[in-house]
């Protein structure tokens, strides 16, 4: 049987496309960053939450003006040019002092998601590597303390120590890693008998390492995410203390204090209440819009 081709030759620009290699592969990371530009909400309370805290450092350090400064001469005036917020029942500027509270609530917020992330990965890490009946008290230790609400370490707190933030720095890191602590152990349980851990095993790594080297890097997405879930969690909280009298002392000022002062001010200025109360919320907002992208972005199930 007789089989004819017709071949011909190709150009040398038909050559180049032909045998062009392949794009650089995009990593992990990568491609979570380019998932997460694509969502609006999640880059808009991401810049919401860098001003705040660029203004909140910034601005009360070159105003020239503090927190705590008081002329009764300039008491509950209505938002103008020179004061942007208006001013309080003493004449301070509402506007330092809501940057000022914005200090103090993102501090509180950083200081508890620190804490959360080092007690929270590694209780919950050993946790659920070791297993068995360690697991078992290690988790009944971790319930017991989650049933005890917040509100009542700081109470109790109160009661031996001054009122103050160093009171509520205390309360966050004595509660706020034990949700972090469960959701580690539950993602170690979950990867802790997957393939690579088995080879590293039989490679002869030790146990510290296999912990520390291959599970609690792979379950770095959902602790970024718990992570930065618990800050707005921990700027409510502080804000909640504050404002029933529990948190920071005067003259310190917390968006919570600010809240407090101003309500008993409501009917004839309202604006008192007003500021910090958007402040909160526009904080808590840009926090949970960014969390939650962060959380599609980091999702593997989600890539495509």
């Amino acid at each position: 049987m007789n089989c004819e081709y017709d071949f011909s030759p190709i150009s040398q620009d038909d050559n180049s496309a032909a045998v062009q290699s392949p794009g650089k592969p995009m990593g992990y990371w990568q491609d979570a960053w380019i998932r997460l530009k694509r969502d609006r909400a999640a880059m808009m309370g991401m810049i919401f939450i860098i001003l705040m805290t660029i203004s909140a450092i910034l601005i009360p350090m070159f105003s020239g003006v503090s927190y705590a400064d008081q002329d009764f001469a300039k008491a509950n005036l209505a938002p103008s040019m020179a004061h942007f917020f208006g001013t309080d029942g003493l004449g301070r500027d509402m506007f330092i002092r809501v940057l000022y509270g914005a200090r103090i609530s993102l501090s509180i917020g950083i200081v508890a998601s620190l804490i959360n992330l080092v007690i929270g990965v590694i209780y919950g890490g050993i946790s659920g590597f070791i297993g068995g009946r360690t697991d078992r008290i290690m988790m009944n230790i971790v319930d017991i303390l989650y049933s005890i609400p917040t509100i009542l370490y700081v109470i109790l707190l109160m009661v031996v120590f001054k009122p103050g933030l160093m009171n509520i720095f205390i309360a966050l890191g004595i509660s706020y890693w034990l949700q972090m602590a469960r959701i580690v152990r539950g993602e170690v349980l979950k990867i802790k008998e997957q393939e690579f851990v088995l080879a590293a095993k039989s490679m002869g790594a030790g146990q510290l390492r296999i912990l520390f080297r291959h599970l609690i890097p792979n379950s770095v997405g959902v602790i970024i995410v718990s992570l930065s879930l618990s800050i707005p969690d921990a700027i409510f909280t502080e804000a909640f203390l504050s404002f029933i009298g529990l948190g920071v002392s005067a003259p310190m000022a917390s968006w919570g204090v600010l809240c407090s002062d101003g309500i008993n001010s409501i009917r004839a200025y309202p604006f008192q209440l007003f500021f910090p109360a958007v402040a909160i919320s526009l904080t808590m907002l840009a926090f949970n819009f960014f969390s939650d992208g962060l959380r599609d972005a980091l999702d593997p199930r989600m890539r495509r």
